[in-house]
């Protein structure tokens, strides 16, 4: 009975200890590849124009109406105790420390995320990898660097994009909506907002970026199955960024903001 049980725990243990370990190696390859040359640096801007800039427009759209919810519920919420004034603070410290990094990396992953796991995977389906590997081209290099690079570089501009637009959204529901004094929105919002409140939420958004990629990378390059594995893939590497980001976004706020 033990000797069952032990198997069975061994069977459930199995698969997601051999992911963890693979995603590992990857990880090590590609931070070993990342300093030695050649640096594909053309790869590098296309993979920063799919990811960054292509996701721009969502991104945009899904900060303003953040910021515009955020200050409506704020100033809704704080009307009660007479602190609408705080409302600007509120939107300024919400929008850079946490869904800044959080939504622009939910998004991307959504969109840039998906299109990395299944161009990755039909390439290893069709054998495309393996033609690489022939052609004594490491995949890895070729096809994870950029991406990982690109993701790196990009999740903290993006953020940079949702924080800016997130607090002007909000100025626009409190001021010009809600009749907040414009004065005292910009006041709140300067002097309670602090340097290290956009810094650390720019190193989230420099894990998310390098997380997700590699994800997505990962799940691509182990795909097998066909076009039915694609698919399987591309779900997976939304799902697991997903999971990863919004877990990882604890510890590092419990890190980061002590």
């Amino acid at each position: 009975m033990i000797v069952r049980i032990i198997e069975f725990i061994g069977a459930l243990l199995e698969g997601p200890l051999l992911g963890l370990g693979r995603i590992i190696l990857l990880l090590g390859s590609t931070l070993k590849l990342m300093a030695r040359p050649p640096f594909e640096m053309k790869s590098v801007v296309k993979q920063m124009l799919e990811i960054g800039v292509n996701s721009l427009p969502v991104v945009l759209i899904t900060a303003v109406f953040t910021g515009m919810v955020l200050a409506l519920q704020s100033y809704t919420g704080f009307k009660r105790f007479g602190a609408e004034g705080l409302v600007g603070t509120v939107v300024a410290l919400s929008m850079t420390r946490e869904l800044g990094p959080v939504l622009s990396a939910l998004i991307v992953t959504g969109r840039a995320g998906a299109a990395i796991a299944a161009e990755v995977g039909t390439m290893r389906v069709t054998e495309q990898i393996d033609a690489l590997e022939a052609m004594a081209t490491n995949p890895v290099k070729y096809l994870v660097v950029p991406r990982f690079m690109s993701g790196i570089v990009m999740l903290p501009a993006l953020a940079i994009v949702t924080d800016i637009v997130g607090i002007l959204g909000g100025y626009v529901v409190s001021v010009l909506l809600l009749g907040t004094n414009s004065r005292s929105y910009l006041r709140a919002t300067w002097d309670f907002l602090q340097v290290q409140d956009i810094y650390n939420g720019l190193v989230k958004a420099c894990f998310f970026g390098a997380a997700f990629t590699l994800i997505s990378c990962y799940k691509g390059f182990y795909t097998t199955g066909g076009a039915e594995g694609v698919g399987r893939a591309t779900t997976g590497a939304v799902v697991y960024s997903s999971m990863t980001i919004l877990i990882s976004d604890y510890f590092l706020s419990a890190w980061l903001f002590k």
